[in-house]
This record gives structure tokens, C-alpha cells and sequence, in this order.
């Protein structure tokens, strides 16, 4: 997914109604989502054999095959676009903290947090693997999320959804307490037909060629 951020609506509107979309091309709905407050604490959601642990010193190899792992049959393409350069300044900044959700000592979801906006938190990427939605981990990651974002000094955390996402994402995030500020939409290249996803990837988007 890639990151974005509110409008400065300098950008002409879309025209009313259907635009058509050219074969190759994916047109992706987005909705932009903002807590501005911490949220009231919960009871601790403790599930046998799930931790979380923060990935230190990433390198790409390693990340991508835990971002593979999780959001492959969800489109995340835009950290296997980068260069290794990019990507590594990115992961290894100090102001970015990744964490590796893990069941029974398993790779099983992640959580990227970016705090170089100051006062802010992008949560900007966030999935449990196949295995494990419908575990209870979902929530899990998220009470963590939540509360590692917040014991920062910041005035806002916020995150982004579309329509290729899982589609419980959109409730579970409102029930996690963020509010819809932005709707978005965004056109790419489809990535299985440029070689960066394999075709069976996300089967729920169908591809054009």
C-alpha cells in the first residue's frame, strides 16, 4: 500500500460517474482513517503462544519475506518497488519501529509504526498472515499498536484501508476507534503483470491483460 496523506486539494476532482480504468491498470478506493486522542486503555487481550517483537538492524530480504507473508493476497506492493537503498534507509530509521508479531516463535503478522512526522504516527502497515486472521491476533496486534503509538508524544495516529484489503479492515479500524476522514482513489500498473506479485495473488482483484 502506498502511503498517503491528507489532501491539500490542489489536485482537480474527479469527474462525476464511471471513468474506465485501461487493462493493466488497477483502480484501487482508499479511505483514510484518524484517532486524535488516545484512546481509553482496554483489558489486555493475552492469547497462548502470540508475542510481538521489534525488528532491529531490518534488512530487506528479511522484511520483504515478512511483508510478503502478510500482505501478498492483499496487493502491498509498494516496499517490494523500492530499491534496496530506499527501503534500508527506511526500515533502519529511528524514527521507524517494526515489530514482528509471532505465534509459537512463528512469523505470523507485522506492524510498522513512523513517527518522523512530528506529533504524528503513520500506522503504516499492519496485517496478520492467513493463518491467523480469525485468531484473535488481529485485535491483539492492534491493543499493541495502540499502545505503543500512544506512549509517544504525539497528536494524531493515523492509517489508510481500500477495497483491496481484507473486508473486515475498514470496521475492525472504526472499532479500534479511528474516524474516516478521506476518501481517495489510486491507479497503478497491476504488479502481476509486471512480474513484482505472482498471478495468484489477491485472486479476489481480477486481472486485465
Amino acid at each position: 500500500m502506498e502511503t498517503v496523506e491528507k489532501s491539500d486539494n490542489s489536485n482537480p476532482p474527479l469527474p462525476m460517474g464511471y471513468s474506465l480504468v485501461p487493462k493493466g491498470k488497477l483502480a484501487n478506493a482508499v479511505t483514510c482513517l484518524e484517532m486524535t486522542e488516545r484512546p481509553a486503555p482496554t483489558e489486555a487481550n493475552l492469547i497462548p503462544g502470540l508475542s510481538l517483537e521489534r525488528m532491529n538492524a531490518a534488512d530487506p530480504v528479511t522484511y520483504r519475506q515478512l511483508f510478503r507473508l502478510v500482505g501478498e493476497d492483499w496487493m502491498w506492493v509498494s516496499r517490494l518497488n523500492m530499491t534496496d537503498d530506499r527501503l534500508t534507509a527506511i526500515i533502519n530509521d529511528l524514527l521507524v519501529e517494526i515489530y514482528v508479531l509471532l505465534a509459537d516463535g512463528q512469523p505470523a503478522g507485522m506492524l510498522e509504526l513512523d513517527f518522523r512526522q512530528h506529533g504524528q504516527c503513520e500506522l503504516v502497515f499492519f496485517g496478520v498472515a492467513k493463518s491467523s486472521i480469525g485468531t484473535g491476533a488481529g485485535r491483539y496486534l492492534m491493543d499493541k499498536a495502540l499502545s505503543i503509538a500512544w506512549t509517544h508524544p504525539i497528536e494524531r495516529l493515523w492509517v489508510h484501508t481500500c477495497h483491496f484489503d481484507h473486508p473486515n479492515a475498514l470496521p475492525f479500524y472504526q472499532r479500534s476507534g479511528f474516524k474516516p476522514y478521506a476518501f481517495m482513489i489510486e491507479v497503478t500498473d497491476d504488479p502481476r503483470l509486471m512480474g513484482v506479485l505472482p498471478r495468484t495473488a489477491a485472486p479476489h482483484i481480477p486481472i486485465l491483460d
